[in-house]
């Protein structure tokens, strides 16, 4: 935060200042990226997520002389640096990490006129991180990486190194996925006679993906 007007800096003057070599140029691109890029090394690596966020970060340090583009550009590099480290360390220890949430917490987001991504926005980060890792792992990716962290489609496509439609799709499959689990609990509810109207996604269903896109 800049002191003299209480305007966050931009991450492409940060990246400058850090390629130039000053620290602060650094420690800025670090508070603005490692809280989004430890919820998706959550999701990937579970209880591993911080080694493997602090691994990632030292592969950035190591390879930042190498970096060309703004700071969204750096971002996108981060996150993809992460999810290398990250599927390596899975395929080390062969195993996806399992996160668990108590069903009382899924119950507790059936409302009127809520989404499967404002469902998402009200819970806490490790509510959220628990309720779409039970989704297929490109689904859980997607997801997270537009809702969660708030990537473009195109950005979020660079980083899985998938096409734009591609990871458009996922998205909407996982968020028409994660409503339905809270359709089918708001109609276990009910028939407890706790009636409660289904949650629906207002998420718009993808454009027919084209060549090149």
């Amino acid at each position: 935060m800049d002191s003299r007007d209480g305007v966050a800096p931009d991450l492409s003057m940060a990246v400058r200042a850090a390629l130039e070599g000053h620290e602060e140029g650094f420690r800025t691109l670090y508070r603005a990226i490692q809280p989004g890029l430890l919820r998706y090394m959550k999701l990937l690596v579970g209880s591993d997520a911080e080694d493997v966020a602090s691994e990632t970060w030292l592969h950035v340090v190591r390879d930042l002389h190498t970096f060309r583009g703004d700071g969204e550009a750096f971002r996108r590099w981060t996150l993809t640096i992460g999810r290398h480290r990250a599927l390596d360390h899975v395929r080390r220890h062969q195993r996806r990490p399992a996160v668990t949430m108590p069903v009382d917490v899924l119950a507790e987001l059936t409302a009127d006129d809520d989404t499967a991504a404002a469902a998402l926005e009200t819970l806490t980060t490790d509510s959220a991180l628990a309720l779409i890792a039970t989704l297929p792992r490109d689904q859980a990716e997607a997801v997270l990486l537009r809702v969660v962290v708030g990537l473009e489609p195109a950005a979020a496509a660079q980083v899985l190194g998938k096409r734009s439609g591609a990871v458009r799709t996922a998205v909407y499959r996982g968020l028409r996925r994660l409503a339905e689990q809270l359709d089918g609990l708001a109609d276990a509810k009910g028939a407890e006679g706790d009636v409660t109207e289904p949650v629906r996604s207002t998420e718009p269903a993808p454009a027919r993906e084209t060549k090149g896109s």
